[in-house]
């Protein structure tokens, strides 16, 4: 404070200078409407006044005054260097000579910056800048009178205005603002200190106005999740803070990114800076500029930079090469986080890339977090693997989770059961997906569903194999060599109708996983590459929520693969090979449904791990059929024969439903229970929407 304090009197210096030479150009100090109004004298005055000077210029010190002003000057310089050399004996850090040096400030730069700065301070410099100023109304400094406090009079001093150009320290990291929010351009632009470097100069840390509450300091602190983190992970952070290198770290898991990044700056001893970009970047603030005034702060707090949301400032999955520019040129070790890996295209760059992936912990890493979660919580026994092995979650997701289940159990008075730990884990875990896909509750449970015992044995041998897959893939090491992901790839074939979407909905609710539903028909487009952007979209949204992916109407696609005759044909095998391809790469359930089994040669079905046919029911599973979806709330009349229903209507499920559906609206329009006559009814009506023949003694009792 009192190296501010002596650089602001080498400041007032200069003002008494500049106060003295209007005294002394006669100004009328007794017009009450001086500084209001131009008179004529003032008017002729300033037609003869000399180019680019100001009234007082216009008069001359006497020698003994400008004597005296020089003196002041020197012991004023001579008070600032002596408590700046007595700091540097003292190892103490001096704040703006910390900004000066930082920004690499000229003597210009010091003086002008402290010229803003002063009304921040004491509100006495706006009523010498107003008098300055001959305008009782502008209390905030001017370019101008920067320029006239500063320089010489003539045009030459304009050279100054390139301290205030666009990529200038004191305007380029935004140290000064303008002081208004329409104040004029030019030399009558007007300038003030951002209130956060006041507030750092002070020796407080406020974020810039436009980072606000998005910007923070954070003492890292340990954790379980940096215990988790690899040993590799742990070495390239510190090769990374030796060689200052821009660190880019991706992943859907942010949790150990963050950790990763509080790793770092514990290992350093510095706090860090989380910058979230995704809030700040707007209409009015740029990418560049949150970047800027991010490292700013950074190197003004002696903090290392963590910007995070890094993929909100990607055109075409590269940054640009301003902001690439920014990061190279920061002087010290950078991390940027985001979701995915990105192209650093400027070969130019000086600074060296480091990239650390951070996937979904693995199947040891969510047990042990899982564990220590629900550690200080009241709970059950709880089977770990089976939420470790079900749901892919990420820490916080984890974290999360847990104290959702926790206010579920407080809420009800019990300990955590884990029945609230899978819900919570489902609900956290449910995905951002775009309209192009339906989220589906399942309504269905195994003995709602009524397929050959081949089919079902299939259904749970899928189930089984979502169950075990942990124990398969990493403690037995098959995914290692065997198995290129943790993803399960199926297929349903069977026309429509037959059960393929009631038999998702019973795997769903057997592993109390989400379902979304996808029709494949709406995000097939003609265009050449627009259908790989829709499948990717939906993949991508769907990466880490652990949801069953049910590709619906899979025709759409099959139904044009061929024999490659033309390039329309080889296009649609393309789209089918992609498919299969995300399919592979996702970490969840993906079903594809389709009519048309034939069309599938034995390449395709060989990458599936289950296939599984849905044959049209005969007699006896039709009657079944009818059993098991007659609701038994309904009331219905003794005469409903179901063995005649089913010896007449050649009908799959789905027909079956609607036929029950439509019955059970009848009866409840007539006031009565459901009878053959709505049964038939609503046959006649399901045979038409079909576009099939109605034959008449069908419908006849």
């Amino acid at each position: 404070m009192q190296h501010l304090q002596a650089s602001l009197a080498r400041l007032d210096v200069a003002i008494q200078r500049a106060v003295r030479h209007w005294q002394l150009a006669g100004q009328d100090s007794s017009d009450p409407f001086r500084g209001l109004r131009i008179s004529e004298a003032e008017a002729s005055a300033l037609a003869d006044r000399p180019l680019a000077s100001n009234w007082g210029q216009a008069v001359a010190l006497s020698t003994a005054e400008v004597a005296a002003f020089d003196q002041a000057a020197r012991a004023a310089n001579n008070a600032v260097h002596l408590i700046e050399q007595a700091a540097r004996q003292q190892q103490v850090v001096l704040r703006l000579q910390q900004l000066a040096t930082t920004f690499q400030f000229d003597a210009f730069d010091l003086d002008a910056f402290l010229i803003c700065l002063a009304p921040a301070l004491d509100l006495r410099y706006e009523r010498l800048y107003a008098y300055l100023q001959d305008d009782v109304t502008r209390k905030l400094v001017s370019l101008n009178l920067i320029l006239d406090l500063l320089t010489e009079p003539g045009l030459v001093r304009l050279r100054q205005l390139t301290h205030f150009m666009a990529d200038a320290p004191l305007i380029k990291y935004q140290l000064l603002q303008p002081g208004e929010a329409l104040s004029p351009s030019g030399l009558a632009q007007t300038w003030v200190v951002d209130s956060g470097i006041v507030a750092w100069l002070l020796g407080n840390y406020v974020p810039h106005f436009s980072l606000g509450t998005q910007a923070y300091l954070e003492a890292p602190l340990h954790d379980l999740i940096d215990e988790l983190l690899a040993g590799h992970v742990r070495a390239d952070l510190e090769r990374a803070a030796t060689e200052k290198a821009i660190v880019v770290l991706y992943g859907p898991d942010r949790s150990n990114q963050l950790s990763a990044a509080k790793l770092l700056a514990q290992s350093q001893q510095r706090p860090l800076l989380v910058v979230h970009l995704a809030s700040v970047i707007n209409e009015t603030t740029t990418p560049l500029q949150a970047v800027r005034l991010g490292l700013r702060d950074a190197r003004l707090t002696g903090s290392i930079p963590c910007l995070l949301d890094w993929d909100t400032c990607l055109v075409d999955n590269a940054p640009p090469a301003s902001l690439l520019s920014e990061l190279c040129n920061y002087p010290d070790v950078v991390l940027v986080l985001g979701q995915r890996a990105w192209q650093a295209r400027d070969t130019a760059r000086t600074r060296s890339l480091m990239w650390l992936e951070f996937p979904i912990p693995d199947y040891a890493q969510r047990c042990a977090l899982w564990k220590q979660g629900i550690q200080d919580y009241p709970a059950d026994p709880i089977d770990f693997s089976a939420l470790a092995g079900q749901f892919l979650l990420t820490a916080s997701q984890i974290r999360d989770a847990v104290a959702s289940a926790h206010d579920k159990a407080l809420q009800r008075g019990s300990a955590i059961t884990e029945q609230d730990l899978l819900a919570a884990a489902r609900a956290h875990s449910s995905p951002g997906l775009s309209g192009l896909a339906r989220k589906i509750t399942p309504r269905y449970v195994w003995n709602d569903i009524v397929l050959p015992p081949e089919q079902l044995a299939i259904l749970r041998e899928i189930v089984a194999t979502v169950h075990g897959r942990h124990i398969v893939l990493n403690e037995w090491g098959v995914g290692q060599k065997l198995v290129p992901s943790d993803g399960i790839t199926i297929l349903f074939a069977g026309q429509p109708g037959t059960g393929k979407t009631m038999a998702a909905e019973v795997i769903a609710a057997e592993l109390g996983l989400d379902l979304y539903k996808i029709d494949l028909s709406t995000i097939v487009s003609k265009y050449i590459g627009e259908t790989e952007k829709n499948l990717e979209k939906i993949f991508s949204e769907a990466q880490s929520s652990n949801a069953i992916l049910f590709f619906d109407e899979a025709d759409a696609i099959f139904g044009k693969r061929s024999e490659v005759k033309d390039a329309h044909d080889r296009y649609a095998n393309i789209e089918i090979s992609y498919l299969l391809q995300r399919m592979e790469a996702y970490d969840g359930v993906t079903i594809l449904a389709t009519n048309l089994r034939a069309n599938l040669d034995d390449a395709f079905t060989r990458r599936l791990q289950f296939a599984l046919d849905f044959p049209f029911p005969d007699e006896e599973y039709r009657r079944r059929i009818w059993q098991t979806l007659f609701p038994p709330d309904v009331p219905r009349s003794v005469d409903l024969d179901f063995d005649l229903l089913a010896r007449r209507f050649k009908l799959a499920g789905g027909n079956i439903r609607n036929i029950i559906v439509s019955a059970a609206y009848l009866a409840a329009a007539d006031g009565g229970c459901v009878t053959m006559t709505h049964i038939l009814h609503g046959a006649r009506r399901e045979m038409q929407k079909m576009g099939r023949l109605v034959n008449e003694k069908d419908l006849a009792l």
